[in-house]
């Protein structure tokens, strides 16, 4: 991938988590603490500050590059789920992926996330949109098609019980509302497929 199409990646991913960074908030205001919306825009922002030092890397550099610098500056539960993510994208990936490259490295990504979070998919987490998007990926769906995947499965967290995280705590409560992890990774998942589409 071209540095110019890195960076037009990571300007996708700060600029949609920019803007729905209050919805975020909110969705994170009725079953966790509130913040998520805040923490992920700081993140994004922070990385979109250094993206001429990513994007002067190899892909899988640059992936972990940006996964350490989500760790250090989103804070929270979700600094090191999305930090871990990027991470272990980066580790596996190849320097020129094709899409079983990309396929493959995602798998270990999201092993690596449910390692750090103790979870897995059906507990109402960011595990939930990452999985059907691996298997969307896997199967040869277009880049639209992925993203729609990603949105369905953030709608599904809605009527789920949390059995990981914050909102765990809260029990039968947290059932009827959006998981605001899924909700930003599906954002995330949306930004990239969009930008890939054009490159």
């Amino acid at each position: 991938m071209a540095a110019a199409d890195f960076s037009r990646l990571i300007a996708a991913a700060a600029d949609t988590i920019a803007a729905h960074a209050e919805e975020l908030t909110a969705l994170d205001q009725a079953i966790g603490d509130g913040d998520h919306g805040l923490n992920m825009k700081r993140g994004f922002e922070a990385v979109r500050a250094e993206a001429d030092t990513f994007v002067a890397k190899p892909l899988p550099e640059a992936l972990k590059a940006v996964g350490t610098k989500l760790v250090m500056t989103v804070g929270g539960a979700s600094g090191p789920l999305f930090g871990t993510l990027f991470m272990a994208l980066g580790k596996d990936l190849p320097a020129a992926p094709d899409r079983n490259g990309l396929a493959a490295a995602l798998g270990k990504a999201i092993e690596a996330v449910a390692a750090r979070g103790k979870s897995q998919p059906g507990q109402k987490t960011m595990l939930d949109v990452l999985q059907p998007v691996y298997e969307a990926l896997a199967q040869g769906k277009t880049a639209s098609e992925i993203a729609d995947a990603a949105d369905q499965a953030a709608e599904a967290t809605v009527p789920m019980k949390a059995l990981r995280g914050r909102a765990s705590f809260l029990g039968e409560r947290s059932i009827g509302h959006m998981d605001a992890g899924a909700r930003s990774t599906a954002l995330l998942v949306r930004a990239v497929a969009e930008t890939v589409e054009d490159i």
